[in-house]
C-alpha cells in the first residue's frame, strides 16, 4: 500500500525520545506548566498518539493483520522485495514505526527499517537508528534506541533494544534516569536489563549506580518490580547518626514477597558501639481484615551491658496490630506491645510502630455498632516503662471491660441507656490502703429526656440515674460490696439569631448563639472510700461547660447545682460555605459548693467559675490560628492559655506553625516551626521548643533540603528530652531518587515535628 506526503528533513544527529517532548517551562501548555514543581525547568509534553496509533511495545504482533507500508517512494519487486524511501510508515496491527528508509522481504517476513525512527504509543515514545521486525513472530530489534516514558518521566537509552516477544523486552548496554534531557545527576546504568511485563518485574546484569556520570555504587545482579505487583528483594539501605548510642548506623531492608496476601521485611543493621541489630515486620491480609507484627532484637548490646552492669545485652520489643470486619455491624480488633526493657524506645527504636510513652497498652475484643446501640467488650493491660511510676501509679488492667448503650425514641421523648461492667486488677504487694484494692464494678445511667427543637433554637430537659456497684477484694474498710444511686437532672437551651453583611466585598452571615445550661446532681459528699480505679479530674476548658460531671472514668461523681451561660458567634462566608471565624466565651455559676472530691482535689466553694473562652480564625483556606483559655475575674490573672498558629501556601512549599501553652504555677512552653524556600530548590527547615519554667530547649530541629527535578536531600539535626530530662541529638538525612524512593529516615521524624510536612512530601514532584 503506497501513501502519499512530504518528505520529511532530519538533522545529521536526531533527538533523543526524551529531546523530542521537553520543553522548557514557558513553552509548555498551561495545564502541564502548573503541574511541574517549581524547582524543575521544564517538562514533557503530554504522551501523544492519536486514534489507532501503537508504539513499538503495545500489543503483538499478529500474522493475521496485513503489514500496511506507505512512503513517498516506493520500488517493488514482485513476491520478493518492496523498497520504501521518504517518510515511510510501517503498521501491523497495533505496531507502527516511522523512518527514513524500509526494506521488507516477503521471503523472509522480515523489516529493516532505517532511521531515524519514531514509534509513539500512549506514554511511550522510541527513537532508534535502524530496527529489524519480524513479521511472523513480532519480534523487534531497534540498535542505538532511546525512549521516554511518561508516566513516571523515565528516559533512556540502550546500545540495542529488543522484544523478544509482546511481554519480554531486553536492553543491551542500557541507562535509565529520571533527569531531564541533558542532565545525568543519576542514573542507573546495566550491560543487560531484561523486562518481564508478564511477570512483572525486570532484572539486570552488572549494574552500576552513576552521580555526575561516575560509578559509585556496583550490583553484579539485580532485581526490581516494574508494576504495582510486589517483587521480593532489597530495599534502599537507610542510614544515619545519633548521639543515644556512640555513632552512625547502617540498615540494609530486604522484602519477602511471600504470597499475594501476606509479605514480610528483614531489617540487619549495624549501630556503632552497640553491635549487630535486628527488625522484622510481618503483614498479613485476609477477607475480614489486616494483621501487622513487628519485631525488634539485639543479642548482645554493648553500649547497654557497659551502661547497666549484670545485664546481658539482650535486649527486644514486640508489637503487633490487627483488625477485623465480620459485617454486620461487628468487628474485632487488638494491639500489643512489650520490650525487653525500659530504655529500648529510646535506644534502638526507629522503625516500630511504638511511640514513646510511659505505658504499653495491650488490647483486644469485639464492637457493634448500629444507628441505636454500641457494644464493645475487651480485655486491657499495660506494660509501665518508666522508673519514675511508683507501683501505686501503675494502671489497672480492665479484664474484661463490657461496653453497651443504646438510645430509642417513645413518642415525643428520648431514652438513653449508658453501662458499664469491668473486673480492675493490679499486682498489689507492697501495697497499702485503698491502692490495695481490686474487684468489679458496674455501672449503668439510664435516661429519660425531651428533645425540641426548631429553625431559631432548641431545648433539651433531661433526668437521668447514674447507678454504680462495687464487689471488692483486698478492700479493708468495711463492706467489700458498695452502691452508689446519683439523681441527675440537666436543662440545655440555646437560641439562634442571624444577619448577613459583607466584609471587603466578600458576603458573609454572622450568627448569635447564646446558650444556657442547668445541671443538678444529687451525690454523696464523702466518696473517699471508693478506690480510683480509672477517674481524674477532667481539664476545664470551654467544652467543660455543658458537661455535669468534672470526672472522668467511674469511681467519682460529682455533686451539682450550676447554671452555664455562654455565647458564641460565627461568621459563615457565603461564597464557599467555610467558617471563617468563630468566638466563644462562657461561665459557670455555682448555687452550691462542691463537696465531692478525689482524694482531696475536684472540690471548691467559689460562686463563679473562670471565664472559658475560644477563638479560632480561618481568614485564608490555608491559615488557621486557635486560641482558648481560662481568665479569673476574681484575681483578674489567666489560669491556662492555649494558642496555635498553623500555615502552609497552596503548594505546601511554605509551612509555618506558632504555639503558646501556659498553665498557671505550672507549665509554660512555646513552639515555633517552619519550612522556608530560600530559592525554588532550597528550603530551611527547623522547629524550636522552648520551655519558660525550665529556662531551657525541651526540643529542637534545624536542616536544610534541597529539590532539583530529579532527586533531592534532606539533612537535619534533631534534639530530643530523654525520660531522666537529657537532650539527646541524632543527625537524620534522606536522599531521594525521583522514580526511586530514597534512604535515610529523615522525612518521618520531620513530618512527626513539622505540620503539613507530610502533604509536602506527597506534592514533592508534581500537585496531586
Amino acid at each position: 500500500m503506497l501513501g502519499l506526503g512530504c518528505a520529511t528533513g532530519y538533522a545529521e544527529t536526531a533527538p533523543s525520545a526524551a529531546e523530542i517532548d521537553w520543553r522548557p517551562r514557558a513553552e509548555l501548555p498551561q495545564e502541564t506548566r502548573s503541574a511541574v514543581p517549581v524547582f524543575c525547568e521544564g517538562g514533557y509534553l503530554p504522551s501523544g498518539g492519536g486514534e489507532g496509533v501503537g508504539s513499538a511495545f503495545d500489543g503483538g504482533a499478529d500474522a493475521e493483520q496485513p503489514l500496511e507500508a506507505s512512503g513517498l517512494n516506493a520500488r517493488y519487486e514482485i513476491d520478493q522485495e518492496l523498497f520504501l524511501q521518504g517518510d515511510v510508515r510501517i503498521r501491523q496491527g497495533q505496531f507502527q514505526v516511522t523512518g527514513s528508509q524500509a526494506r521488507y522481504s516477503q521471503a523472509e517476513g522480515a523489516v529493516s527499517v532505517q532511521g531515524p525512527l519514531v514509534s509513539r504509543g500512549n506514554g511511550f515514545l522510541l527513537t532508534g537508528e535502524s530496527a529489524n521486525y519480524s513479521v511472523e513472530t513480532g519480534r523487534l530489534d531497534v540498535n542505538t534506541a532511546t525512549f521516554l516514558l511518561h508516566g513516571p518521566e523515565m528516559r533512556g537509552r540502550a546500545g540495542n533494544l529488543s522484544r523478544l516477544s509482546e511481554q519480554q523486552v531486553l536492553i543491551e548496554d542500557g541507562l535509565l534516569t529520571t533527569c531531564g534531557p541533558g542532565q545525568n545527576d543519576w542514573a542507573i546504568v546495566a550491560s543487560d536489563i531484561k523486562l518481564d511485563r508478564a511477570e512483572g518485574f525486570g532484572t539486570a546484569r552488572h549494574v552500576r549506580l552513576e552521580v555526575l556520570d561516575v560509578p559509585v555504587f556496583y550490583w553484579p545482579w539485580a532485581s526490581f518490580p516494574i508494576d504495582d505487583r510486589r517483587k521480593s528483594g532489597f530495599l534502599y539501605p537507610q542510614f544515619g547518626s545519633s548521639s543515644a548510642g556512640r555513632g552512625g548506623f547502617l540498615a540494609v531492608p530486604y522484602y519477602l514477597n511471600l504470597a499475594p496476601h501476606y509479605d514480610a521485611t528483614l531489617t540487619p543493621q549495624y549501630i556503632h558501639g552497640r553491635g549487630l541489630f535486628n527488625e522484622a515486620e510481618g503483614r498479613y491480609l485476609s477477607s475480614l481484615g489486616q494483621t501487622d507484627l513487628q519485631l525488634g532484637y539485639i543479642g548482645n548490646d554493648s553500649e547497654y551491658r557497659d551502661q547497666n552492669p549484670g545485664e546481658s545485652g539482650e535486649r527486644w520489643a514486640l508489637d503487633a496490630t490487627t483488625r477485623a470486619n465480620f459485617g454486620g455491624g461487628w468487628s474485632g480488633y487488638g494491639d500489643f506491645s512489650a520490650v525487653s526493657d525500659d530504655d529500648y524506645l529510646s535506644d534502638l527504636n526507629r522503625s516500630l510502630a511504638i511511640n514513646q510513652a510511659t505505658h504499653l497498652q495491650r488490647k483486644g475484643g469485639f464492637t457493634y455498632r448500629s444507628a441505636q446501640q454500641y457494644f464493645d467488650a475487651y480485655l486491657n493491660d499495660y506494660q509501665t516503662i518508666s522508673e519514675r511510676i511508683s507501683n501505686q501509679n501503675k494502671p489497672y488492667a480492665q479484664l474484661p471491660n463490657v461496653i453497651y448503650a443504646g438510645q430509642a425514641e417513645a413518642g415525643p421523648f428520648e431514652t438513653n441507656l449508658d453501662s458499664q461492667y469491668t473486673v480492675f486488677y493490679r499486682e498489689n504487694e507492697g501495697l497499702t490502703g485503698l491502692d490495695r484494692a481490686n474487684g468489679q464494678r458496674f455501672r449503668a445511667r439510664p435516661e429519660l429526656a425531651l428533645p425540641m427543637r426548631a429553625l431559631w433554637g432548641f431545648s433539651r430537659p433531661s433526668f437521668s440515674v447514674d447507678y454504680t456497684r462495687y464487689e471488692l477484694e483486698d478492700y479493708d474498710f468495711g463492706d467489700s460490696s458498695l452502691d452508689r444511686t446519683v439523681p441527675v437532672a440537666e436543662w440545655d437551651n440555646g437560641l439562634y439569631f442571624d444577619r448577613q453583611g459583607s466584609l471587603f466585598d466578600v458576603p458573609y452571615n454572622q450568627t448569635l448563639e447564646p446558650r444556657l445550661y442547668y445541671a443538678w446532681a444529687d451525690a454523696e459528699a464523702d466518696q473517699n472510700d471508693i478506690p480510683d480505679f480509672d477517674t481524674a479530674l477532667q481539664t476545664f476548658r470551654f467544652d467543660q461547660l455543658f458537661r455535669p460531671d468534672r470526672f472522668t472514668g467511674g469511681d467519682r461523681v460529682g455533686d451539682a447545682n450550676q447554671l452555664t451561660v455562654a455565647l458564641t458567634s460565627r461568621f459563615n462566608d457565603l461564597l464557599t460555605g467555610a467558617e471563617r471565624a468563630r468566638f466563644s466565651i462562657g461561665q459557670v455559676q455555682y448555687f452550691e459548693d462542691r463537696q465531692v472530691t478525689l482524694f482531696g482535689e475536684g472540690g471548691g466553694t467559689r460562686s463563679r467559675s473562670p471565664l472559658a473562652g475560644e477563638v479560632v480564625l480561618n481568614p485564608l483556606d490555608t491559615l488557621e490560628i486557635r486560641s482558648s483559655g481560662l481568665w479569673d475575674p476574681a484575681t483578674g490573672k489567666t489560669e491556662e492559655g492555649r494558642s496555635q498558629l498553623t500555615f502552609h501556601s497552596s503548594d505546601y512549599r511554605y509551612l509555618a506553625s506558632l504555639g503558646h501553652t501556659y498553665s498557671r504555677e505550672e507549665l509554660e512552653q512555646s513552639d515555633i516551626a517552619a519550612v522556608f524556600p530560600v530559592s525554588d530548590r532550597v528550603s530551611l527547615i527547623g522547629r524550636w521548643v522552648y520551655d519558660s519554667d525550665l529556662d531551657r530547649t525541651v526540643g529542637s530541629l534545624a536542616g536544610l533540603e534541597y529539590n532539583n527535578c530529579c532527586w533531592s536531600v534532606q539533612v537535619v539535626h534533631q534534639n530530643y528530652l530523654t525520660d531522666d530530662q537529657q537532650l539527646e541529638g541524632r543527625i537524620l538525612f534522606q536522599i531521594q531518587l525521583k522514580g526511586l524512593g530514597g534512604s535515610g529516615g529523615a522525612s518521618s521524624r520531620i513530618s512527626e515535628a513539622i505540620y503539613g510536612f507530610d502533604e509536602r512530601e506527597r506534592r514533592r514532584y508534581g500537585t496531586p
